[in-house]
């Protein structure tokens, strides 16, 4: 396994051929840490909002607002997760820096000086990247959570998510139907 700052990094298991900025429709699962019931409970059929559940569900809602060119598609909030269709219709465009093929050495002040700004473009270069799905996910569970610190309610969520690129169709409605009877098929 490899190692980053000293530590064990595991893989992100995003499809590594695929641009998360692309126009397009994904399917996306949240889950709470430890599957715990933060968003409240299923009972007779019907999903009952906690507060925390209540502010992930506008939350979601507000999702476009903050972010142009994304529509929502079918979601439903879960006691312990979110399944929800979120869709790309801008593409973004990505600006990188060119990589240096030759420079000239450094003396000793100058590297000394040089070593944050190389480590922050390290950094921009693993780090998610603006108006791609993992940017938005990230915003999302940041504002859930903050707000919930704020009102003192207990939330948590686990450190990845779930998704699930959206080829055609046939594919949109299934997930769609998925989503629709995810709460009459809670266990």
């Amino acid at each position: 396994m490899e190692k980053f700052q000293n530590k064990y990094r595991i893989a992100s298991n995003r499809a590594q051929w695929w641009d998360y900025g692309t126009d397009g429709a994904y399917f996306i699962t949240i889950c709470t840490k430890n599957r715990k019931h933060y968003f409240g409970e299923i009972t007779s059929g019907k999903m009952l909002l906690s507060n925390v559940g209540i502010m992930a569900d506008l939350l979601w809602h507000e999702m476009p607002k903050c972010n142009p060119g994304i529509k929502l598609g079918e979601y439903v909030v879960m006691p312990d997760h979110i399944h929800g269709i979120l869709i790309l219709t801008e593409k973004v465009i990505i600006k990188t820096t060119k990589k240096i093929t030759a420079a000239e050495p450094l003396n000793d002040a100058l590297a000394e000086m040089a070593k944050p700004i190389i480590k922050d473009l390290k950094m921009s270069s693993i780090s998610p990247k603006p108006k791609t799905i993992p940017s938005i996910i990230r915003s999302y569970k940041s504002a859930v959570t903050k707000h919930a610190n704020r009102l003192n309610l207990e939330n948590g969520w686990q450190n990845r998510y779930y998704d699930q690129i959206i080829r055609n169709q046939d594919q949109f409605q299934n997930v769609t139907n998925y989503i629709k009877n995810n709460v009459a098929n809670w266990k």
